[in-house]
């Protein structure tokens, strides 16, 4: 399981406008930069689309780095969309945040890893359980 989450509330009372390149940038050839700097954006307006029920996380574990969540990355989770089937949630699992992939089939609620050293987790009228939020971006550091 993932050790756990720090979560925090979302302030956005303060606005950044960052330059943008609307043109994207090649992962093949290069080519001049300077002229394609547009108008720029504010990170706030692209990624928070329900910002009363936003909320940001600190990753700590390992139990979704083939899902492109690594250790120390930052959540972005909004607590009012629908948990969806193959989607990344925010759970309490027995009093714990843990952070995995939805799986509902026939059988049930399946928390799914996305490592193979960590294994399933079936949801049962034992578990003290929640859908906490859904995840709607991860940002990683390099």
């Amino acid at each position: 399981m993932q050790k756990g989450l720090r979560i925090y509330p979302l302030s956005n009372a303060t606005e950044l406008e960052l330059p943008l390149v609307e043109g994207g940038i090649s992962a093949g050839f290069p080519s001049p930069a300077s002229d394609f700097l547009d108008a720029g954006i504010d990170l706030n307006k692209y990624l928070i689309k329900n910002p009363s029920s936003t909320f940001i996380a600190v990753t700590d574990g390992h139990s979704m780095m083939d899902a492109g969540i690594a250790n120390k990355d930052l959540l972005i989770i909004d607590k009012s969309l629908e948990p969806t089937d193959g989607k990344i949630a925010v759970c309490i699992l027995d009093g714990e945040f843990v952070l995995k992939r939805l799986r509902v089939d026939n059988e049930g609620i399946w928390l799914m890893p996305a490592n193979p050293a960590f294994k399933p987790t079936k949801i049962t009228e034992f578990n003290d359980f929640e859908i906490w939020g859904m995840v709607t971006y991860s940002i990683q550091r390099h």
